[in-house]
């Protein structure tokens, strides 16, 4: 076995080979031929003493060596790619890539945010992925985005969570409804009316469910909606109650079409949140642009 004859390249390429379990897939895309693809496999594999592919019939699967093996050229990958961002912004290049992804609510409020920080680094190529909570932690669990920004952030996530922005939960009706008038409104009065509620599984829904619930007050949900708009719509129509992040009410409330009640126990006060996966090194970018939402 001799480390130091192993290449780059041959890292570089044999990933590919791993990611297509094809050597005319993987030739195709390194634009190579399947002849050459397999010379510079076999070079490596000679270095590195183990095999690392075998070939059962006309698919190819790697070995647990060749799994390792790849694992390690996509992460020597990834931490020259850092290298070059880090370097970059040392000289002030301001160039790299940013991966955000933010469930649906949060984008009342985050797009404007990435805004500012691309007028401050006008060299940084941004990516937003919106989302719904559960698409959210999917992508989080198998890491791809640099960073992520939720409300309600579950205790058994393998992530680091950084809370940079308020995020008050209160009830909302119809401007002509006849709770719009009352003060201190009683939280059981709540079980009498209904709900138009986000889907199962809403951070927004889980937190005003899990609060009512160590009160002994369960809502009834009259409809059941993905889209904080749909919500606000018919809530605005006079079909029932709401339960919304205050920061997604501006409009409506300026134009009179909606109004907070004043319940007892609400706002109920959280924080968003910035999350990457624990342990993961954040790119200069990330990290620079975590920096500026933990200060803004």
């Amino acid at each position: 076995m001799s480390v130091r004859q192993v290449t780059l390249h041959q890292l570089r390429i044999f990933t590919v080979l791993a990611r297509h379990l094809s050597m005319s897939k993987a030739a195709t895309e390194l634009y190579q031929t399947p002849p050459a693809l397999s010379l510079q496999i076999k070079r490596l594999s000679e270095n590195l003493g183990i095999t690392l592919y075998e070939q059962i019939g006309k698919k190819l699967f790697l070995t647990a060596a060749g799994e390792l093996v790849a694992q390690a050229g996509l992460e020597v990958q990834e931490r020259l790619e850092r290298l070059m961002e880090e370097l970059a912004a040392q000289q002030n290049l301001e160039q790299g890539q940013l991966r955000l992804c933010i469930t649906s609510t949060a984008e009342y409020f985050a797009p404007r945010l990435l805004g500012a920080f691309c007028g401050l680094h006008p060299g940084v190529e941004a990516n937003l992925e919106i989302v719904n909570r559960g698409t959210l932690l999917q992508r989080l669990q198998h890491n791809e985005d640099d960073l992520y920004i939720m409300g309600q952030v579950p205790d058994d996530i393998d992530g680091v969570a950084h809370p940079f922005l308020d995020n008050p939960i209160v009830v909302v009706a119809a401007a002509s409804h006849p709770l719009a008038e009352q003060k201190d409104i009683p939280l059981q009065r709540l079980a009498l009316e209904p709900f138009i509620l986000r889907e199962a599984g809403s951070g927004t829904r889980l937190t005003a469910e899990n609060f009512l619930a160590e009160r002994g007050i369960q809502l009834h949900a009259r409809m059941t909606l993905s889209s904080n708009e749909a919500v606000k719509q018919l809530v605005a129509g006079g079909l029932g109650l709401g339960i919304l992040p205050r920061h997604t009410l501006a409009a409506e409330a300026a134009a009179g079409d909606l109004c907070i009640l004043d319940v007892e126990g609400f706002p109920i006060l959280r924080k968003w949140h910035a999350v990457h996966r624990r342990g993961k090194h954040l790119s200069a970018i990330g990290q620079r642009f975590l920096e500026f939402l933990l200060e803004s």
